[in-house]
């Protein structure tokens, strides 16, 4: 039987919000932003994937501890959070 293949996804684990270091923004080869918003939106882009697994906690910005995590291959996914803090959730139908 064969290894599950798996997504990695990067997220926030402390109280603050999601940013990027200046040193992420230079592996990544992109200009600086003060707000370290970079791949926000795009938090399973392998490249900032990487970054994460490569500089660690250095990563980070001045208000979070990003980490990477991995949930199964194939399943549809949201960041969820609760004063800053995240955790990947399957994605499910929602009425309010």
């Amino acid at each position: 039987m064969g290894a599950e293949m798996a997504q990695k996804i990067v997220i926030n684990t402390c109280m603050g919000v999601y940013g990027l270091s200046e040193e992420a923004y230079r592996f990544l080869g992109i200009p600086w932003d003060k707000r370290g918003y970079a791949f926000e939106e795009d938090r399973a882009n392998p490249i900032l994937v990487t970054c994460v697994e490569i500089l660690g906690e250095q990563a980070s910005g001045d208000l979070a501890e990003l980490k990477v995590v991995e949930i199964p291959d194939g399943v549809e996914w949201i960041i969820e959070e609760d004063l800053g803090i995240e955790w990947v959730a399957e994605k499910h139908r929602t009425w309010k």
